[in-house]
């Protein structure tokens, strides 16, 4: 894989996503605000990271919640997995959501979300008059038991 090329915001103290352990599949990606934000329960909340990347064509990040934040907060992320396209040059912005039942503050520098670099693969979608059959049909949520 190519690497993926990490642009920061003009302004001091934006942190480099990071990976925490030799075999961590994510790495960390951090809160980048001014102000600290609180998030009441069953509320989100757009937060920055001050990061802009250049992703190689081929390759997706997906965002993805912390465990710790949502074992102990009830915070995770509203889009999971969220999904940077390798043509997106924009901030890296996090959808924070609080399923808790305690407001929760983010702080600058906080560590809010976890980055997965991922091969993509796009389908080439053909229109057809009809689908083979299968063991499944049309059985959707639940369908399979418990």
């Amino acid at each position: 894989m190519n690497s993926v090329k990490i642009k920061y915001t003009a302004k001091e103290g934006v942190k480099i996503p990071e990976y925490k352990t030799p075999g961590s599949a994510g790495c960390d990606i951090c809160a980048y605000i001014e102000n600290d934000v609180v998030i009441a329960p069953g509320k989100r909340a757009m937060i920055p990271t001050g990061l802009f990347t250049e992703i190689p064509e081929g390759y997706e990040i997906q965002v993805r919640p912390r465990s710790g934040l949502a074992a102990k907060n009830g915070v995770t992320v509203l889009n999971t997995p969220g999904t940077i396209d390798s043509d997106y040059r924009g901030e890296i912005c996090v959808i924070l959501i609080n399923l808790g039942d305690e407001s929760f503050t983010v702080h600058n520098g906080d560590r809010i979300a976890q980055l997965i670099v991922a091969p993509v693969t796009q389908g080439i979608f053909v229109k057809a008059d009809s689908l083979n059959e299968s063991e499944r049909g049309a059985g959707g949520f639940g369908s399979t038991g418990v």
